[in-house]
């Protein structure tokens, strides 16, 4: 761990960051290895299970998820597998306090570098393999609502924008 990690604010739907594909990760440095300390104290103090830097504002393809084990980082992951399906009540730190039931594959396996450099596969069902889906999407920026079926998702997408307009008092 490297000294003087920060907790830096969740950004949430509207914001630009999250709507565009994150930029590969070219080199592994302390500057890499610090985000991902940050991003797992982040992710810690919000409280969640996975946290992707396009989330904290840092279009770079690195994400941290932690599913009851400890902590993990995957850095310019690939999904190279997913089967079977499993719907499930999910959410998003940067879609606070709101949950939907999103339908994705039940198993997925990626694979991506860790902060040392090292090559990590993770593979998983339920949770395990529902995060790694849900911050490989963060990285193509892609927010749940997204996955939404069109008309829930219209729905969502109104419910939002009144309460960012403050109309849903």
């Amino acid at each position: 761990m490297l000294a003087s990690m920060s907790i830096f604010p969740i950004r949430t739907f509207g914001d630009p960051v999250l709507r565009s594909r994150a930029g590969e990760v070219a080199q592994i440095d302390d500057s890499i290895r610090r985000l991902v300390d940050d991003l797992i104290e982040t992710m810690r103090d919000a409280p969640g299970v996975g946290l992707a830097a396009p989330q904290i504002g840092i279009s770079k393809r690195v994400v941290v998820f932690d599913v009851g084990d400890g902590p993990k980082a995957l850095i310019n992951p690939v999904l190279l597998e997913t089967s079977g399906e499993w719907v499930f009540e999910e959410g998003c730190l940067s879609v606070p306090n709101r949950f939907w039931p999103i339908e994705r594959p039940a198993f997925a396996r990626a694979r991506g570098l860790d902060e040392f450099g090292e090559v990590v596969e993770y593979a998983g069902e339920e949770l395990l393999g529902r995060v790694l889906q849900h911050e490989i999407d963060h990285l193509e920026g892609m927010l749940l609502i997204g996955r939404l079926e069109r008309r829930v998702r219209k729905q969502a997408l109104r419910d939002l924008r009144e309460e960012a307009l403050g109309l849903d008092q």
